[in-house]
């Protein structure tokens, strides 16, 4: 498999990972202290060929995320879920995924975007999110990471869920399909 775009990742072992998945290219952050020459580099591997970032389902990975799309606005985002990169029950990040996973990651990818802004009636909203029981209460991080694998945009607290769920145009229809996953999910753990 083939991918035309240039990805961002975080380290060398992330880059031997991906060159196990798929043929690619990447630039490497070389951790969350994202240099200057790194983020010219990731603004003409955009303009010129398209940006994915895939960064470890951690928080030093969506910090480099953030910085990244922060500084290169239109990235494409691919994500991978945490039990897809963990090894030995604690070290977490894309070296660790399978060939599989990191191709799964990378058919599901989101791209941010910014033209066409949602009406109200559209938009998903706080209050959504807490009648849909992700924002607080006993299983609202178990929900919120089941809602982000089926929507392919990764785990976040509510507050960057509800920023995901905008970035990514998620409509309500998207939303509702994919709580109803989540909750019958969560009966047959019952």
């Amino acid at each position: 498999m083939y991918i035309h775009e240039v990805i961002v990742v975080e380290g060398r072992s992330d880059t031997v990972a991906i060159g196990r998945a798929v043929e690619a290219d990447t630039i490497e952050t070389n951790g969350s202290a994202v240099g200057e020459s790194v983020l010219k580099q990731i603004e003409l591997a955009h303009k010129r060929r398209g940006v994915i970032i895939l960064t470890d389902p951690d928080y030093p990975g969506d910090r480099i995320r953030r910085i990244v799309a922060g500084r290169v606005p239109g990235c494409k985002h691919a994500f991978l879920p945490k039990k897809e990169a963990v090894r030995a029950g604690r070290n977490i990040g894309v070296e660790h995924a399978s060939p599989e996973a990191i191709r799964r990651a990378l058919q599901e990818v989101k791209k941010e975007c910014s033209a066409h802004r949602p009406s109200v009636e559209e938009t998903i909203t706080l209050a959504d999110l807490h009648a849909a029981g992700l924002a607080s209460g006993e299983h609202a991080r178990w929900r919120r990471e089941k809602l982000g694998e089926y929507l392919s945009i990764g785990y976040a607290n509510s507050k960057q869920l509800l920023k995901r769920l905008h970035v990514f145009r998620v409509s309500k229809e998207e939303f509702k399909e994919a709580l109803r996953d989540v909750y019958e999910k969560e009966e047959c753990l019952r």
